[in-house]
């Protein structure tokens, strides 16, 4: 079984689509299809089946896709073992992260990485962090930079994956100019109305975290919509107050279009992470960034309480350097 027919195989599997495999691989829906077909030839069996909802696994389709996984996985260890052995350092790193911290933190960084290294190709993918933990799971990024969720969810233990704590980030909360520079408690907090992303994302959840480990019901939301830059705005017009990320707010802070409030309860913080899958052997181009990014990380400082007057000195530092 060649591995080209497998990362096929899987890739239909995973979406259940021609159509949407065939994106996702870069090839043409003929092509997956003739592939399929291929396989199937060679096995002597039917992989899939077609249903309402989509192609479905076959008993020997669902067989075959954990052998398929396994296999690819050596492959790829083999391939990075030879090209270690070899010498070689040159090859291309596909990077997954959210949308903040890829404008913020990653873009500045992977300049200065790039610049150091110019014989390694740098993708880079934004999205979600159950999407991004998805894509690393099934290999289609090689390492991701996402918020960490505390609530014990299998993603957080799978020890298929390693996991590194790059900085503390801390949350603010930020209203309107104006609009209220009154301290409150977290109860008065808790019968404001704020601006928060949907449900289900790690912003929403760090939200919702905020408020419950301090025994407080979340408060009533003005609106949810699904960015931090989305939620800057809102609050800027006088929609509601927020609680996020200060990385995703640094500008608009700056601008003076928002400004922070004090947060009554204990400092707040996300754990910003780096996640890669765990390998016998790693490839050169991504022990390369690895270690880079393990190096020139800069130790993040606790936020002060706004309007102590330390917060400009307090602000955490940059993720990375921009020295490699």
């Amino acid at each position: 079984m060649h591995p080209r027919l497998l990362k096929t195989f899987l890739a239909v599997a995973r979406s259940r689509n021609i159509t949407r495999a065939a994106e996702a691989i870069h090839l043409a829906q003929s092509s997956v299809s003739d592939q399929i077909q291929a396989l199937e030839t060679e096995l002597g069996a039917v992989l899939f089946t077609r249903a309402k909802s989509g192609l479905e696994l076959t008993p020997a389709g669902l067989a075959l896709k954990p052998v398929a996984e396994d296999l690819l996985r050596l492959d790829g260890e083999a391939r990075a073992a030879v090209q270690a052995a070899a010498g070689q350092t040159s090859g291309q790193v596909t990077i997954g992260a959210l949308e903040t911290i890829a404008s913020v933190r990653l873009a500045p960084w992977l300049a200065g990485f790039q610049a150091v290294h110019p014989d390694i190709t740098v993708r880079m993918k934004v999205a979600g962090s159950g999407t991004l933990l998805r894509l690393l799971e099934d290999g289609e990024i090689d390492v991701a930079f996402c918020f960490d969720r505390r609530d014990g969810s299998k993603n957080v233990s799978d020890e298929r994956f390693v996991r590194r704590t790059m900085a503390a980030e801390p949350l603010v909360l930020v209203a309107a100019p104006g609009q209220d520079s009154a301290e409150h408690d977290l109860a008065a907090l808790a019968a404001l109305s704020f601006v928060a992303t949907e449900p289900g994302c790690v912003y929403r959840h760090m939200f919702d975290t905020a408020f419950a480990e301090a025994g407080v019901a979340a408060p009533k939301l003005a609106v949810e919509v699904g960015s931090i830059g989305a939620i800057a705005r809102l609050v800027a017009a006088g929609a509601g107050l927020g609680l996020v990320p200060r990385l995703g707010v640094t500008d608009a802070l700056a601008r003076g279009d928002i400004v922070e409030m004090p947060w009554p309860g204990g400092l707040q913080t996300a754990a910003l992470a780096m996640i890669w899958r765990r390998r016998r052997v790693q490839p050169p181009a991504l022990r390369q960034l690895l270690t880079a990014a393990r190096n020139t990380l800069v130790p993040v400082l606790p936020s002060a309480k706004a309007g102590s007057g330390l917060e400009s000195a307090n602000r955490p530092k940059a993720l990375f350097a921009n020295n490699s």
